[in-house]
């Protein structure tokens, strides 16, 4: 089985460094852009199935980039993280020291910490393992979603620093054998 991950295309929050979390905002005309151009590498993919979150900018980004009109089902449990007090601010230093750091117990009110999102990501990748064992699916998600699922499959680093890895761009497809 293999699964496809894209990130949705780029959102004004995005361009503007600022935290998006789950603000339900749609993307912008470099995000229309980036999926439209997107729509290329999903048309060759061999794709049973695309699950996407519920958020307005993964829904768009699977609008532009479903040109072979697979079915698509939307799913709450990829939805973004939730930033509590973070929500459309500007990213600032906690970013790079806290907020993607996996051991951090510095945590902002309402954030949703990323033990409890991994937590969530990988339950659901579980549960499609098994459920759609057949099938190569494409996930439409956020970015720390898809960084929730490369840990998935790759090793944590050891401080649990996950900006040192690399992460998604916007409209970015990886792929992962499940």
């Amino acid at each position: 089985m293999k699964l496809y991950v894209i990130r949705h295309g780029q959102t004004d929050c995005n361009k503007e460094d600022k935290y998006t979390c789950r603000y339900d905002t749609d993307i912008n005309e470099t995000g229309i852009r980036q999926a439209t151009k997107a729509s290329n590498d999903v048309r060759k993919l061999n794709i049973d199935l695309i699950i996407c979150s519920p958020m307005k900018r993964t829904r768009h980004t699977v609008d532009l980039i479903n040109v072979n009109n697979i079915k698509v089902i939307y799913d709450d449990r990829l939805i973004e993280r939730d930033g509590g007090i973070l929500t459309k601010t500007p990213i600032d230093d906690y970013y790079f020291k806290e907020y993607y750091n996996y051991y951090s117990s510095n945590i902002v009110d309402g954030l949703e910490t990323l033990p409890e999102l991994f937590n969530r990501v990988h339950l659901f990748l579980n549960e499609i393992k098994t459920k759609y064992k057949d099938n190569n699916i494409l996930l439409v998600t956020h970015g720390s979603v898809v960084r929730a699922i490369q840990f998935y499959f790759e090793k944590m680093p050891e401080d649990g620093m996950l900006l040192k890895v690399s992460g998604q761009k916007n409209c970015e497809i990886k792929e992962y054998e499940l």
